[in-house]
C-alpha cells in the first residue's frame, strides 16, 4: 500500500489515492445492512479478492444475523470499524446520514461506496465532495443502473463506434409505493436514477432551465413529479439544444422503467426492467428513408407500408452480470488502482444539485394550495450508529 501527502506554498494538496497490489485482499466493510447493504455485504463475501472484516447498523440483532451469516465481525460504530482496519467500505444508511457517516471514514482515509444519492441536500453533497478531496480514499456513488445489463450494452456500443447525440430523452420510473426511503422524496429517491444517465449522456453538463411539478399524497415530500431539464451545448461535438422530459412515480399500479433518448444519428429504446434494448441507427437506414422521401415528393400513397418492417432494428446484446458485483467491482478496480472511479464524488455532487433544482421547482407553487402536511416523517436520531438502507 502506498500513500503521499505534499504541501505547496503552505497550502496542503491533495493526497495521493491509496493504491493496493495485484495480490492484497482488499478487508472491507458495510455501514446499515438493510434492503441494500446487506447485498454489499453478500458480495464482499464472495468475492475471492475481498475480505469482509465487519459490519456496523443500529439494528444490533440484524447486524449480527448479517455478520453470523457471512462469518464477519458485528460492529457497534463506524470508529470501530476503522479500528478493525478496514480499507474499503460501503455506505447503505439512510440518505440524511452520508456526510456523517462518509466523513468519518473519509477522514481516515478509507475508500468510500456510497449508496446513491450522494446526499439528501446539495450542502451536505458538497461537504463529502469536499472530503473526499481531502482524503487519500476512493470515493464513489452507487448509482447502479449504469450497472444494469443493458445499460452496460449501451455503453458496449459507445466504446465501439456509436455516437449518441441527443436532442430528446423521455423517460419514466414508476412503481408501487414500497415505503421505503420516506425520507427523501421521489426525486431523491427514485428519479435520481435516470438523472444520472441524462447527465452522463450529455458529458456531466447541467441543464440551464428546469420545469416541473410534483405532488405530495403520502408523505411530506414529493410522492410524483415530472420534470423538463432543457439543456445547451454551446459549441463543439453536439452542439445545440437537447430537452429530456424525465417522470417518476412511487404510487404507480404497476413498474416500469423505460429510457428513450432520440438524436442526431439513433434512436434509443432501454428497458432497464426487461433487460432489453433496441437501436434504429440512422446510417443503417440512410438509403429506406431516401426512397421514402423520395415517394412522399412524388405523392405516392404510402399508406400501406409498415414502418416497422421498413427500418432496421438492432437488439442491444446484454450479459447475465448481477448489477451490484458490477458495481462493487467497478469499485475495488478503482480502490486497488488509485484512480477515481467514473461515479465520483463530482458526478454525484452535480446529480445532486440537479436533483435539488428539481424539488424546488417542484415545491415553487405549493404554497398556494397545499396544506400543513399530515404526514411526517419521524426524527431519525444521530450518533456513530445508523440506521440501514
Amino acid at each position: 500500500m502506498n500513500s503521499s501527502n505534499g504541501t505547496t506554498s503552505g497550502i496542503a494538496a491533495k493526497p495521493a489515492l491509496r493504491t493496493f497490489g495485484a495480490d492484497k485482499r482488499i478487508r472491507c466493510g458495510v455501514v446499515g445492512v438493510g434492503r441494500m447493504g446487506r447485498h454489499h455485504a453478500r458480495v464482499y463475501h464472495q468475492l475471492p479478492d475481498t475480505e469482509l472484516v465487519g459490519i456496523v447498523d443500529a439494528n444490533l440483532e440484524r447486524a449480527t444475523d448479517v455478520a453470523d451469516q457471512w462469518g464477519c465481525r458485528a460492529l457497534s460504530s463506524v470508529d470501530k470499524l476503522i479500528a478493525a482496519g478496514v480499507d474499503a467500505v460501503s455506505v447503505a444508511v439512510p440518505t440524511t446520514h452520508h456526510r456523517a457517516v462518509a466523513e468519518e471514514l473519509l477522514g481516515a482515509g478509507v475508500a468510500c461506496l456510497i449508496e446513491k444519492p450522494l446526499a439528501g441536500t446539495v450542502e451536505d453533497a458538497w461537504a463529502i465532495k469536499q472530503a473526499a478531496e481531502r482524503s487519500s480514499g476512493v470515493l464513489m456513488v452507487g448509482h447502479i443502473e449504469r450497472f444494469n445489463p443493458i445499460m452496460r450494452a449501451l455503453q458496449k456500443e459507445r466504446a465501439n463506434g456509436l455516437p449518441i447525440v441527443p436532442r430528446f430523452m423521455e423517460v419514466h420510473r414508476v412503481s408501487p409505493m414500497t415505503f421505503r426511503s420516506v425520507d427523501v422524496g421521489v426525486v431523491m429517491d427514485m428519479m435520481i436514477h435516470d438523472l444520472d444517465v441524462v447527465l452522463m449522456l450529455m458529458g456531466g453538463l447541467e441543464p440551464e432551465e428546469i420545469h416541473a411539478s410534483g405532488v405530495p399524497v403520502l408523505t411530506a415530500h414529493e410522492d410524483i413529479c415530472n420534470a423538463r431539464l432543457v439543456f445547451n451545448r454551446p459549441d463543439g461535438p453536439g452542439a445545440g439544444r437537447c430537452v429530456a422530459n424525465v417522470t417518476a412515480s412511487r404510487l404507480a399500479l404497476k413498474t416500469e422503467r423505460i429510457t428513450r433518448i432520440t438524436g442526431e444519428n439513433a434512436y434509443i429504446k432501454i428497458d432497464y426492467a426487461a433487460k432489453k434494448g433496441t437501436i434504429i441507427r440512422r446510417i443503417a437506414n440512410e438509403i429506406q428513408m431516401e426512397e421514402v422521401r423520395e415517394q412522399l415528393r412524388r405523392g405516392v400513397d404510402l399508406t400501406d407500408l409498415k414502418w416497422q418492417e421498413l427500418v432496421n432494428i438492432e437488439n442491444l446484446v446484454i450479459d447475465d452480470a448481477e448489477p451490484i458485483v458490477a458495481e462493487i467491482r467497478s469499485f475495488l478496480d478503482a480502490v486497488r488502482q488509485g484512480v477515481q472511479p467514473e461515479i465520483d464524488a463530482d458526478a454525484g455532487f452535480v446529480n445532486v444539485r440537479t436533483a435539488q433544482r428539481i424539488v424546488e421547482a417542484t415545491r415553487a407553487d405549493w404554497p398556494t394550495w397545499k396544506a400543513r402536511p399530515e404526514v411526517t416523517t419521524r426524527a431519525i436520531g444521530t450518533g456513530a450508529v445508523h440506521p440501514s438502507r
